[in-house]
């Protein structure tokens, strides 16, 4: 794959706990599968609306893969056989390249910081 920038939706508080402690090891599902969820520009929207319908206060990140050790990335098929960057290894804040609250455009996207 080629998609450079990545993205990662977080609580407000996974996001707090990310801050302070600049790093992140996942959210209780990435754990249970261990890896972190990832999902490329044209997956958030559908990650969304699947995983996290309903929620407030979430927060999306921009990771660029090409600050993580490029063995720790896998794109794996995951919904619909859509291939999802998995990261096998603790995200460091170094790799967030820009990080604002979820909103959505006006046809239901999900906007992108980058």
């Amino acid at each position: 794959m080629t998609d450079r920038i990545v993205y990662k939706i977080l609580t407000a508080d996974e996001q707090e706990h990310f801050t302070r402690m600049g790093s992140f090891a996942g959210s209780p599902v990435d754990i249970a599968d261990g890896f972190i969820h990832l999902s490329d520009a044209t997956q958030v929207t559908g990650t969304v609306d699947r995983h996290f319908s309903g929620q407030d206060g979430l927060v999306l990140v921009a990771v660029d893969l090409g600050l993580l050790d490029p063995a720790a990335v896998r794109w794996e098929p995951s919904r619909g056989g859509q291939l999802f960057p998995h990261l096998y290894a603790v995200l460091p804040i170094g790799a967030v390249v820009a990080t604002c609250p979820l909103a959505r455009n006006a046809d239901g996207s999900v906007q992108l910081p980058l």
